[in-house]
């Protein structure tokens, strides 16, 4: 689980779902900070900002750090919170323009949030009211380094929640099918790739898995329909190991039909902490 996690508040129902799925991810001993980002810093800003803490903190009632941030976007003001405390997990609310019980973030705040420190997870609209426990949890799973981090932080989520583990493998043709140097994979060869993937999901102990062919954006979004929460890995860069939000990522944000978690590759040793 996670042990520094930041949250964005509001004031809104959308900041209280991301305070309720906080809670759920955060080790037992773990802190928890929640931040409202505001773009003045006159004192009547920030008493404000404060009084909104406050009042955001009592009826979650949960113990908490409060932090009132001056930043000119919200996903800023989270990401340099982010750096400061050291956070190894930021959550939001999604945006109330998206389908009910969609995670969405509006563009200012994605497009900030793209190359954030650490994971981040978005709250579905209406996750708490009150807050529903986690008794299935999904995890997109292709083998790759990203999608084994994001299985090992599943595993640790289900067994902390005692909740059955979901893996969803999407096959497609690769790129270069399609650039006419080789001809399109035939329908053979699609069931040869769906047999290996299969095979990966089925060596994965204690994981109810499935392989499918399309894209992997709109089979994982549907996936998320019988799903209380979906992990997915992303791809990482640099030193730092920033989050760096791929087109699948990307998608999930407008698109996820449950809570999502995004996961920097180095992230998996939080799923080995738990």
């Amino acid at each position: 689980m996670f042990e520094n996690v930041l949250v964005g508040v509001d004031g809104t129902a959308n900041g209280r779902s991301a305070v309720a799925l906080a809670a759920q991810l955060l080790d037992s001993s773990g802190q928890l900070t929640l931040a409202h980002v505001h773009p003045g810093s006159v004192s009547e800003q920030t008493d404000a900002s404060r009084g909104l803490l406050e009042r955001e903190r009592d009826a979650a009632g949960v113990e908490a750090e409060l932090a009132s941030v001056v930043a000119p976007s919200p996903g800023r003001g989270l990401h340099a919170r982010a750096e400061e405390q050291g956070a190894d997990l930021i959550v939001v609310g999604s945006s109330s323009r998206g389908l009910l019980g969609r995670a969405m973030l509006g563009d200012d705040t994605r497009a900030s949030l793209n190359g954030a420190p650490c994971a981040v997870a978005i709250a579905a609209h209406g996750y708490g009211a009150p807050p529903a426990p986690i008794a299935r949890v999904g995890v997109g799973y292709d083998g790759s380094p990203e999608s084994q981090t994001a299985m090992e932080a599943a595993r640790a989520i289900a067994a902390r929640h005692h909740a059955a583990l979901r893996a969803l493998d999407v096959v497609n043709l690769p790129t270069y099918a399609f650039t006419g140097i080789v001809p399109p994979v035939s329908g053979e060869g699609i069931e040869e790739l769906l047999n290996e993937a299969r095979e990966r999901i089925d060596a994965q102990a204690g994981v109810e898995g499935r392989a499918v062919y399309g894209l992997a954006g709109e089979e994982l979004a549907a996936f998320g329909d019988d799903l209380d929460l979906l992990v997915v890995g992303s791809r990482s860069y640099g030193p730092w190991q920033r989050l760096v939000l791929g087109s699948t990522s990307n998608y999930l944000q407008r698109h996820a039909r449950c809570s999502l978690l995004v996961l920097p590759r180095r992230a998996g040793q939080t799923a080995e902490r738990a």
